[in-house]
């Protein structure tokens, strides 16, 4: 087994218990986390990756993933919504294929589930616009700082509902058309058994110049991009929480040109607690690793 103690904000103490096997478990002041998601709760975190450049240049899903983790740490009551909708479309796509379904051939049940899913998938589909709104300034302002450009970037949330203005924000009015246009796809959704609308469909789309930079940005561009997004995270939870969350760069300076590279390491652990892991130190430059605590692993 081992042990990682910690300090948050110099009042709660941290404790993670890690085993060979099994699941790990965590501590806060002595007392164990039903669910190891609400570390959320006491501990607030961006964390950057060399895998992260799928969110601006893969499937749909790692960009949802993406939005999703942002909007948590923003209002944490949105992990429970959807773990309800995610559990709304597993019962839902099992109740296509159950026995009483096939023999009766009545859909009541699922008119049931139309009305929880249309309220659980405005309340979803709210908090990412919403959250996109807020964090499109910084991403503008770190991209024009990353690339030393005045590229015009766009972000915009793809979403499945139909006849719905960007500025609509009417829970009622939204929560209709959904449940409206659920009930369209009905008829196809009970021959497949996958529902092919909500918040699971979405996507969110990224511009340079009116460009996707998902189909047609350049290599340099989908890594500026990202960067961008993840210090515009950075930068988003920092305003609303009133505390810098910790930042952690998992090995991405071998992603990024040199000046891209100067540009992020002078930017990074001045606000903020900032844990970077590297295999080799010749990438940073020595005025960087004199003000930096070195572990050796």
């Amino acid at each position: 087994m081992a042990v990682v103690i910690g300090q948050i904000n110099f009042k709660d103490d941290l404790k993670l218990n890690l085993f060979r096997k099994g699941p790990k478990r965590i501590y806060v002041n002595e007392s164990i986390l039903k669910k190891q998601s609400e570390i959320k709760n006491y501990i607030q975190s961006v964390c950057f990756c060399s895998n992260d450049i799928d969110i601006v240049r893969s499937e749909p899903s790692y960009r949802r993933t993406w939005i999703d983790k942002v909007v948590f740490q923003l209002e944490p009551v949105y992990l429970d919504l959807i773990s309800r909708f995610n559990r709304l479309l597993k019962q839902r796509s099992h109740f296509w294929r159950s026995e009483s379904f096939l023999k009766t051939q009545s859909t009541d049940i699922v008119e049931s589930f139309d009305i929880q899913m249309s309220i659980i998938s405005t309340r979803i589909f709210r908090r990412r616009r919403r959250a996109l709104l807020k964090i499109k300034p910084y991403v503008e302002y770190w991209h024009n700082h990353l690339s030393k450009s005045q590229e015009q970037i766009d972000i915009n949330y793809l979403s499945g509902i139909q006849n719905i203005s960007p500025e609509e924000e009417e829970e009622e009015v939204i929560s209709k058309k959904i449940a409206e246009q659920l009930l369209n796809q009905r008829s196809i959704e009970a021959l497949t058994g996958k529902c092919n609308f909500g918040p699971h469909r979405d996507d969110i789309e990224f511009l340079i110049n009116n460009v996707s930079v998902r189909k047609y940005g350049s290599s340099g561009q989908q890594r500026t991009f990202i960067l961008a997004l993840k210090m515009a995270e950075l930068d988003l939870l920092t305003k609303t929480l009133n505390v810098p969350p910790i930042l952690i760069l998992d090995d991405v300076l071998a992603e990024l040109d040199l000046t891209r590279q100067n540009l992020l390491l002078n930017s990074v652990g001045k606000d903020s607690q900032c844990f970077i892991s590297a295999t080799h130190l010749d990438k940073f430059n020595q005025s960087f690793l004199g003000s930096s605590q070195m572990i050796h692993l």
